[in-house]
């Protein structure tokens, strides 16, 4: 019984470090990569909120803006600047450099206290949440979708509690596992309910952004 645990996890070791090898690889060769240091952004997920903004106009001067799972920043860097003189809140687990004046806020987006001090911040409803979130990820395709469409439920209920009645919730979501049940709860809460695949996001990548608009 030992011998056969022993082997699975060995198993699932080299499978771990091939899949991180195959990551730094496409890091290497990855043209949005390039371009991230070249424009200053953190990650390369900044276009990805680029191309969203380009296509459903979601940012403009002066509005309210919450970014969860912020971590490393390219959202809330590109989010600072296409809102300009508008208020930012980023939240994260982990730590992030200061990005100009945005408010930020370390620790575990669900987690009932943390949800309260967001909306310590917030005298008025905003504009704009949206959510970069992912879990860690296992290796295990339906596995990590089911668990980043619950972050991604969770992310619009808070959303709609806190948006203006014609504001825009944008959440990282992937094919398979609950997405059927995002979408549904997507129109259920809102009258404008897209999903889009930014040309940013990798080919072999199941992810795509759901992009809800118009409080019902």
């Amino acid at each position: 019984m030992c011998y056969v645990w022993c082997n699975k996890l060995k198993i699932f070791k080299v499978k771990k470090n091939k899949i991180s090898k195959n990551w730094v690889n496409k890091q290497r060769r990855d043209a949005y990569v390039k371009q991230s240091k070249v424009d200053g952004y953190r990650a390369r997920s900044a276009y990805k909120l680029i191309e969203i903004d380009e296509k459903f106009k979601i940012f403009k001067g002066g509005i309210s803006v919450i970014d969860i799972g912020a971590a490393p920043g390219s959202w809330s860097q590109y989010a600072v600047k296409a809102a300009k003189s508008g208020r930012l809140i980023s939240i994260d687990l982990k730590k992030m450099e200061p990005i100009g004046k945005t408010i930020q806020i370390h620790g575990d987006f669900t987690d009932p206290n943390i949800q309260a001090e967001i909306k310590k911040h917030v005298s008025l409803k905003v504009e704009v949440v949206m959510s970069d979130m992912a879990v860690n990820t296992t290796g295990i395709k339906n596995i990590d979708s089911i668990q980043t469409g619950e972050l991604c439920i969770e992310a619009m209920l808070f959303a709609k509690n806190l948006l203006k009645g014609n504001g825009f919730f944008v959440s990282k979501i992937f094919l398979g596992g609950t997405f059927n049940e995002i979408v549904a709860q997507g129109k259920k809460y809102f009258k404008e309910v897209k999903v889009f695949k930014p040309k940013s996001s990798r080919k072999d990548s199941k992810e795509s952004f759901i992009i809800c608009r118009k409080l019902r």
